[in-house]
């Protein structure tokens, strides 16, 4: 198993939109093994390549059960349903708050082979597919919250021993 380090809020990669997977080969296939491995702690839901250093775009998801991984993924489908659901990130952890998101979500991507996948969920598989798309474009959850809350959140981080400082 092969954990990796994460990088957190403050580090550029973090708001920088990642580059598609061009190339399918073994590198690509350790890059995906070392996030599903990354992802597999208890209290974890996903993970971006961005939130270990590496600009591509792929992530891992871990969820009631429900392992995998997306190569090139693109949210094709998000219900006009919404609701407030409390989230937080790997990237800034320690904060939790209530972030609108669609109920359902459908993710379109391709495997380590260049093969077609779909992944699609509600509640919380939906908030995990759409809050790691939102990563691989350079978006943080604390960038979807409501001014007041986002104004909170950003206070808080800085107080953090973890916080990126230059």
């Amino acid at each position: 198993m092969a954990m990796r380090e994460l990088r957190y809020f403050g580090d550029p990669i973090l708001k920088s939109v990642c580059d598609p997977v061009t190339v399918f080969d073994e590198k690509l296939e350790a890059l995906v093994r070392d996030l599903v491995d990354s992802v597999k702690p208890a209290g974890r839901a996903g993970l971006a390549a961005p939130q270990i250093g590496v600009g591509l775009r792929v992530f891992s998801y871990d969820v009631a059960g429900l392992t995998g991984y997306v190569v090139n993924p693109e949210i094709v489908e998000l219900s006009e349903e919404t609701h407030e659901i409390n989230e937080g990130c790997l990237s800034v952890p320690e904060l939790w708050f209530p972030t609108r998101r669609a109920m359902h979500a459908k993710v379109r991507g391709v495997d380590v082979h260049n093969e077609p996948i779909e992944v699609e969920g509600e509640d919380v598989l939906a908030q995990c597919l759409q809050h790691e798309t939102d990563h691989l474009d350079g978006v943080l959850y604390l960038d979807r919250l409501t001014a007041e809350r986002k104004k909170s959140a950003l206070r808080e981080a800085r107080d953090k021993d973890w916080f990126w400082k230059r």
